[in-house]
């Protein structure tokens, strides 16, 4: 179940490429100030300055349509997994909730012997059960690490298709230390005169 929980997470993350393109948005020299600019941002109405991968890769993939059918195709291949996982988990879930239960209520029984009888049946039963749907199990099983490694696949391909993105942006925005140098002058010649006040 837990693997479900952050199957769905990572895949409301890779869904939310899909929400948040925009059309005919114009396109800046990097994905980053796309991404920021107010025409394409419904990550900022809500995010503030908060870039992230799912956004720069969605501004990125706007324009191509390999990349977006792609997305298309993983977004649907998760939502669909989701909903065939879920069907087959219930029904395992709610058994073995049954199981505990009646293990739970089991250590009520005062006679020792029907206690013991009663747990060997129930032993049996969940056995028995197991047994029956081992090959489901293990179909269970494989389908999750499918769909964990798809996720997991996806979100580095994402994270080398950004990285030039964010590059782009810290060239066309280089930092310099002349204000800062300016304003620590400032900062001091202030102190100073503070010192200098008796």
């Amino acid at each position: 179940m837990k693997n479900i929980l952050f199957a769905s997470t990572l895949a409301l993350s890779i869904l939310s490429c899909q929400e948040n393109k925009q059309q005919n948005s114009p396109l800046v020299e990097n994905a980053v100030d796309n991404a920021e600019s107010p025409t394409s941002g419904s990550f900022k109405s809500y995010r503030g300055n908060n870039i992230t991968v799912d956004n720069i890769y969605s501004e990125l993939i706007k324009d191509d349509k390999n990349l977006t059918a792609l997305n298309s195709r993983i977004v649907k291949t998760l939502e669909e997994t989701e909903k065939v996982l879920a069907v087959y988990n219930n029904v395992l879930e709610t058994t073995n909730s049954y199981y505990q239960d009646a293990n739970e209520r089991t250590k009520a029984i005062t006679d020792s012997l029907v206690k013991q009888q009663v747990q060997k049946e129930i032993s049996a039963s969940a056995d028995r059960y197991d047994l029956k749907v081992k090959n489901i199990t293990d179909h269970v099983s494989q389908i999750t690490k499918n769909n964990e490694k798809l996720v997991s696949t996806y979100t580095a391909f994402k994270i080398r298709k950004t990285l030039p993105e964010i590059e782009k942006y810290q060239n066309a925005h280089p930092l310099k230390t002349d204000s800062l140098n300016t304003f620590i002058i400032k900062q001091n010649k202030l102190l100073d005169e503070l010192k200098k006040i008796k």
